[in-house]
């Protein structure tokens, strides 16, 4: 079984083909354990089977939306992951459908099939007194989640970085076509960044067994970061020259407002991502105090942002990648 350790358990991970569910997949995987990649679009999810042996990582079809579709990715499994989660809604696709509905019809599905561990990503900042939709919904995803299964872990990073972030990336790519990068606030705010590998590395060990049933855990990486450090960082890996400039919230909620009708992938921020950022996220004191944190799971020894983000922001140098090979 799952809680003996990876051999033969077999492991459905919602959103196995995201930027989270990727990695979760891998350590699983390394871990010995069979794996159900329940997405959407499994057709879309090739690239996670060269990371086990033949036959170990089976991509299946499953919309968080649809509970039928749920329970059949969840049939004969030791253990659930829910790493599904949305930055900013688009079409049926809403905060309350993906963060609430969803994670509740998970969760219920998981506790009719006996599931054996069920494990559920939300966010640090998650709060259901936050004016941010994004924290509101993952709060009330939590709520629901232990309603449905009081003995799920549920895991709540800081912001996530990694090769596919949607943070690091997004900000280098600015910088390379625009001269100014705003610091939101004064870029004030604090944050823990968790490489996306010790997220994952987590989220396995809970899967192991690790972890108290019913309880929450804050997990953060080993360095504490303003917004305008982070920024700080981005340009010098990048090798970029974008002035930063101070933005008041107010008027970053209207520059938002303004790029409303593009596409997500086109917008710098959304009008809720501004309003997550006039609070910090960074792992409390009370999950510190009460051992709710990274430690308590194994993850020991962190990965800190300057050993893993200048790898992946080469790309966006003036000269290149591979600048540094050429003669």
């Amino acid at each position: 079984m799952a809680s003996q350790g990876g051999s033969n358990g077999l492991v459905t991970i919602f959103g196995g083909p995201g930027f989270v569910g990727r990695h979760a997949v891998r350590a699983l995987a390394q871990n010995g354990y069979r794996i159900r990649a329940a997405s959407r679009r499994p057709d879309l999810a090739g690239h996670l089977q060269p990371m086990g042996d033949v036959g170990q990582i089976q991509p299946v079809q499953a919309n968080l939306r649809f509970p039928d579709s749920v329970s059949r990715a969840i049939e004969g499994v030791d253990a659930v992951v829910n790493a599904v989660g949305i930055l900013a809604p688009s079409g049926a696709q809403t905060f309350k459908a993906v963060h609430v509905d969803g994670a509740r019809a998970v969760a219920k599905a998981a506790k009719a099939a006996g599931v054996r561990r069920f494990v559920h990503v939300s966010a640090i900042g998650a709060s259901a007194s936050s004016r941010a939709h994004y924290a509101a919904t993952k709060a009330a995803g939590e709520a629901a989640v232990l309603e449905e299964f009081p003995e799920a872990v549920i895991l709540r990073p800081s912001i996530v970085f990694g090769p596919e972030d949607e943070f690091f990336n997004r900000f280098a790519s600015l910088a390379q076509v625009s001269p100014v990068l705003p610091l939101i606030g004064g870029g004030r705010t604090r944050f823990q960044p968790i490489y996306v590998g010790d997220l994952a590395a987590a989220i396995a060990a809970v899967v192991n067994g690790a972890g108290t049933p019913g309880t929450i855990y804050e997990l953060g990486g080993p360095e504490v970061l303003t917004f305008r450090e982070l920024m700080e960082r981005t340009l010098a890996y990048a090798d970029r020259r974008s002035k930063l400039v101070s933005l008041p919230f107010w008027l970053a909620k209207l520059q938002a407002l303004a790029t409303w009708p593009l596409p997500n992938s086109l917008r710098p921020l959304t009008v809720d991502q501004v309003r997550l950022l006039q609070s910090d996220n960074v792992v409390s004191e009370a999950a510190l105090k009460e051992g709710r944190t990274l430690a308590a799971l194994g993850v020991n020894a962190p990965d800190a942002v300057g050993s893993v983000v200048p790898g992946y922001l080469e790309r966006f140098r003036p000269k290149g990648q591979y600048w540094r090979y050429r003669g």
